[in-house]
């Protein structure tokens, strides 16, 4: 199976899953930015993988995640990078159960980074990474006990709103 192929089926993988049992609607509003986020730079990372550069598929994901760049910097959703990296230090055991991905990307210790919307885990590795490892991130974004921590009332939604109290609002 060529490289092209798994990064295909990985893709269809990702668009398989489900959340019919989930409302998402009452997830907490920033983490529900960030969930469909994340999915959306592994949509894009998988679709360079799979396909053309040029193919409207990815110039379509491209435009929207343009998009995302200034809608990330509107109220709360700016403290989410430093929500993680609170978690890291006042809640470890937190912070080991949140998606790899989220882990990675907004850890401030990590050099792991959107690059041109790309997921780049190791800048200095020039091949992609496995397909394999896709998959892994989907299942953790959609497992359900993440799932369920998002919504408003939940573990992740109270952690976050403590943050912002402790944290932004009292300046701890």
């Amino acid at each position: 199976m060529s490289d092209v192929k798994e990064y295909a089926n990985i893709m269809e993988y990702l668009y398989m899953k489900s959340l019919v049992l989930h409302d998402t609607a009452m997830f907490h509003p920033v983490l529900k930015f960030y969930f469909f986020d994340a999915l959306a730079h592994i949509d894009y990372t998988l679709g360079l993988l799979a396909y053309t550069y040029t193919s409207p598929r990815n110039v379509m994901s491209g435009e929207y995640l343009r998009w995302r760049i200034d809608e990330e910097k509107k109220g709360d959703r700016a403290h989410f990078s430093r929500f993680i990296n609170w978690l890291k230090e006042a809640r470890p055991d937190k912070f080991e159960h949140l998606p790899f991905l989220w882990q990675v990307i907004y850890d401030n210790g990590t050099r792991a980074g959107y690059r041109s919307f790309r997921i780049v885990i190791d800048p200095d590795q020039t091949s992609p990474l496995p397909a394999a490892s896709y998959a892994k991130m989907i299942d953790e974004f959609f497992n359900n006990d993440f799932l369920k921590s998002l919504y408003s009332d939940a573990s992740l939604s109270m952690l976050f709103e403590e943050f912002l109290r402790e944290v932004i609002t009292a300046g701890n």
